[in-house]
This record gives structure tokens, C-alpha cells and sequence, in this order.
């Protein structure tokens, strides 16, 4: 009996593990976040308003330029492709055959035979396809590495919960500090190696997804 109450113990936790929402896979730069390095000890000291850790020259803006600074990604991406081909192919082929009457031809059951053949092959072949993507919003990313040549190598998630499940928008790219404004923003067409995801998890999210094992057949199945 203790051992029954044991596999049942341990079916209820895969079970409640197995339903507990994880963020779904990314594709963006990692880590998502980064904390500034310790500063090594200076000779200076920190002070009342002074604070060796963040401080800057007296005539610096506050653009992000270091690991573990902040900025904010103005997302406006608006993407449009269209495609549409055409094919087609036909072959005709026809052949006729004729025995002729000839004196003294054995088989004569075969005189004056006609034989006729003939194949037709169509081919008509049409694709066509359209997508058309628009995302826009703001999102404040992470500076998680510097580039020898000054860029900015940035990430950053943000997490909305919803009672249905959770919605993920992730970015991450590598900035240039000549396009970041005095508000310290960019925009997301000027971020190169950029990687946007919106991804979600939850009821709604999974029944919208095949299973594995239709999956499975479907990959096999030849027709």
C-alpha cells in the first residue's frame, strides 16, 4: 500500500510539472540581462554626491556606451513580400500503324490491320504566396557586451501575465552608438544582427499546435 501511495505521489508531480507553463525556446542573444562589472579600486573615494561606481565626466550624456547600461528600442518593423509563379507543360504524341494487303502474306487474319496510339501529358502548375508583417512598440534592452569598435551588443525581455498564460517579447542586436538619440533610444531598423520574438505560452497557445506524434506520421506519411 505505501508503495502505491509512492507511484501515485510521484504521477501527480510529472503530471503538475508537466503543467506548469515554461518560457518557450529563444533565438535571441544571451544573456537577457547584464550587471555592470565592480569597479576596480581607484584612488578616489566615494563621497556624499560622488559615487566612483557611476560616475561620469561632467560634459557626458547619459547614452548608453558601457556593459549593463540601458537603452530603449523603438520597435517599428513593417515587412511586406508577395510571390506568384506560374508553370505549365504539355506534350501530345500520336502514332498510327497500318498493315497493308499483300499477296500471299501468311497470318492473313492481321491484313489490313490498323493500329493507332496515342499519349497526352499536361502539366498546369500555380503558387502563389503573400506575407505581410507588422510590429511596432518599445522595449528596454540590456547592453551585455562592447565591441572592440564601440558597438553595442544588447538584449532584453519583457514579460506580460495574462490569466490565459504569458506573453514574451524578446530583442536583441548590435547597436551602433552614433544612432542612439539624446534620449537614449534607437530605432530597431537601425540595429543590425537584430532578433525579435513575440512568443506565448498557455492553453490558447498549445491547442493551436499540432501534436508531436501527428508530427511524427506527417513526416513519413507520403501522401
Amino acid at each position: 500500500m505505501c508503495s502505491m501511495n509512492k507511484w501515485r505521489i510521484l504521477g501527480l508531480l510529472i503530471t503538475l510539472s508537466g503543467c506548469a507553463a515554461t518560457a518557450p525556446p529563444t533565438a535571441v542573444h544571451q544573456p537577457m540581462t547584464m550587471r555592470p562589472a565592480t569597479p576596480v579600486a581607484a584612488a578616489q573615494s566615494n563621497g556624499a554626491i560622488y559615487n566612483v561606481a557611476s560616475a561620469r565626466p561632467l560634459f557626458e550624456d547619459r547614452r548608453a556606451r558601457f556593459v549593463g547600461d540601458t537603452l530603449v528600442i523603438n520597435i517599428q518593423e513593417k515587412v511586406q513580400a508577395s510571390k506568384k509563379s506560374e508553370n505549365k507543360a504539355a506534350r501530345d504524341q500520336s502514332v498510327k500503324v497500318g498493315v497493308p494487303t499483300v499477296t500471299g502474306l501468311p497470318f492473313k487474319t492481321v491484313q489490313d490491320l490498323a493500329l493507332e496510339a496515342s499519349d497526352k501529358n499536361n502539366f498546369n502548375g500555380k503558387g502563389e504566396n503573400t506575407s505581410s508583417n507588422n510590429f511596432t512598440g518599445a522595449l528596454a534592452v540590456t547592453v551585455i557586451e562592447v565591441y572592440p569598435n564601440g558597438n553595442l551588443l544588447v538584449s532584453g525581455e519583457k514579460q506580460i501575465g495574462l490569466k490565459e498564460g504569458e506573453e514574451f517579447i524578446r530583442f536583441s542586436g548590435v547597436v551602433n552608438p552614433n544612432n542612439i538619440t539624446a534620449a537614449n533610444t534607437v530605432v530597431s531598423t537601425q540595429v543590425a544582427d537584430a532578433r525579435i520574438e513575440y512568443k506565448a505560452n498557455g492553453f490558447l497557445e498549445s491547442a493551436q499546435v499540432m501534436g508531436w506524434l501527428s508530427r511524427f506520421f506527417l513526416t513519413f506519411l507520403p501522401f
